[in-house]
């Protein structure tokens, strides 16, 4: 068994040999653009209701503050994850960074609701353009499989579900404790610590563009398909958003799908253009989907992902807004899981090479799915946080760390070095699409079984009391939904990889 000065000497060859310090560090680093962007969508999510009261935001238009920042997130992953291959993942990363910084510090001294909701935006578009290039920063750095990787990939796999974790716990406590303007302060505070460290830590031949002449590489970047990809994806995340709170029978909600989907359609037809005779590379490079292992994983991490967000939402909800618990109550309750989420990673890292892939992946689906089983189950309400809640949240942590672990390390495998950043930015959006459409679906079916259970219509809901048992019926009806999600994610899982093992042994 190779020990892991071995493995560290496996790094690849146009990238310089890093000590286990450096690699910390440089891992620390990377691993932040993850944690980062789960952190700073879901800390606001905490406080939307005392963002509101601050702005006058009415109740109906709170949820643009956090839609904002996912509409441009997710829409401009694919072209920063392009520029990133053409440009250079380290450049990209840093200013992507830098941006991120700037805007947080500036957000929350937005006195409006129309500006504030703009630079959520900004600020999505500037996640946008270092999450990708991290993987893709790893993938290149780490490129020998071994033990070096192993836990490169295992520590970075666990930034974004404990970025959604940390997010609940410390705005919980800053909300309480603090003013809300704090949120985004240390959004700032942290954000700017990874992008100075970036500048030191990042290997500055990595990723190196082999054609220096900036006209020409502004050419190779497929502008076309970049407008196309990102006007679609922003309308039907738009309209996956709207759909809940206007109605899905609004008439520009299924329009604005209807031609999403139609730009979809051109935008793969492009890409197909310019890969067999274009002139310059695809923005996607549709062959990519022609590995039956990596079209599989990324349609298993979109149901995967809505199980995991679905499941932090309606916990959430269930905690709040049924127990009627304050935010610190809550973040108590949560704390546990930040624990795990931090210990996690160390088991998972030792555990890739050693047990196989396909065993970690159905272990990670069994214990989400037991997660939202729990919330699912009509448990009466005398059983202790410690007999119930707590096991299911534990579950939760364990399982999403795992998946997003094996996926990483999977993806970062099986594609050639120029494309890592935008397979990178291809598991976010699968991640992004796998949150809107679980959530859609999920909270239709919460409110349909709310207003089943109190005789009244959907559309007539109204605000929910603590202890509300028709309430909690929809919440457990929406957990059983997650389990499907699950296991739905777990059955194409192992429908492609039964026999499928990718990581070396260490």
């Amino acid at each position: 068994m190779g020990s892991t000065t071995k493995a560290e000497e496996n790094i690849a060859e146009d990238a310089p040999p890093l000590s286990r310090s450096a690699s910390i560090v440089f891992v620390a680093t990377v691993t932040g653009a993850a944690f980062i962007n789960t952190f700073a969508s879901q800390s606001v999510v905490i406080i939307l209701p005392t963002i509101g009261r601050k702005l006058d935001i009415p109740e109906a238009r709170q949820q643009w503050i956090v839609t904002s920042y996912v509409l441009t997130f997710g829409c401009f992953l694919l072209l920063w994850g392009r520029i990133a291959d053409i440009y250079g993942k380290r450049t990209i990363f840093i200013l992507g960074s830098l941006w991120v910084t700037v805007i947080s510090a500036v957000n929350p001294f937005i006195p409006n609701e129309i500006g504030f909701d703009i630079f959520r935006g900004l600020h999505g578009l500037g996640a946008a353009a270092n999450v990708p290039t991290a993987v893709g920063i790893l993938g290149a750095t780490f490129s020998s499989p071994g033990r070096a990787k192993n836990y490169a990939f295992s520590a970075y796999a666990c930034g974004s579900p404990l970025g959604s974790i940390f997010g609940t716990i410390v705005s919980g406590a800053v909300a309480q404790y603090a003013a809300w303007q704090w949120i985004f302060g240390i959004q700032a505070i942290l954000t700017g610590l990874i992008t100075i460290a970036s500048i030191y830590v990042i290997p500055k031949n990595e990723a190196v563009p082999a054609n220096s002449n900036t006209k020409d590489l502004f050419r190779d970047v497929d502008w076309t398909g970049g407008l196309l990809v990102t006007v679609s994806l922003f309308m039907l995340l738009f309209a996956l958003a709207e759909g809940n709170m206007v109605g899905w029978t609004t008439p520009y909600v299924p329009s604005l799908i209807a031609i999403s989907v139609l730009m979809l359609a051109v935008f793969v037809a492009w890409q197909l253009h310019l890969e067999k005779k274009g002139d310059r590379p695809p923005l996607l490079k549709i062959s990519l989907f022609r590995n039956f292992h990596f079209s599989v994983t990324m349609l298993a991490n979109c149901f995967f992902c809505a199980s995991f967000n679905n499941m932090l939402v309606f916990t959430t909800y269930f905690f709040q807004d049924y127990q009627g618990l304050s935010l610190i109550q809550t973040m108590l309750r949560f704390l546990p899981t930040g624990l795990v989420g931090v210990l996690s990673p160390i088991a998972v890292s030792f555990a890739l090479g050693r047990i196989p892939t396909i065993s970690l992946f159905v272990a990670s689906h069994l214990l989400l799915a037991a997660s939202s089983l729990l919330f699912g189950l009509p448990l009466p309400d005398d059983v202790s946080y410690f007999e119930w809640e707590f096991w299911a949240l534990i579950f939760f942590a364990i399982g999403m760390n795992s998946f997003w672990s094996c996926l990483t390390l999977f993806v970062s495998t099986v594609l050639p070095k120029e494309d890592q950043a935008i397979a990178g930015a291809l598991m976010y959006v699968f991640n992004q699409l796998g949150r809107a459409f679980g959530l859609a679906i999920s909270t239709a079916v919460q409110t349909a079984v709310s207003a089943s259970s109190s005789g009244n219509q959907a559309e007539k809901m109204g605000i929910t009391e603590p202890g509300d048992k028709n309430f909690l019926k929809g919440i457990r009806a929406a957990c059983w939904l997650d389990v499907g999600f699950a296991l739905t994610s777990l059955a194409l899982i192992s429908a492609a990889f039964w026999k499928f093992e990718y990581v070396q042994r260490g």
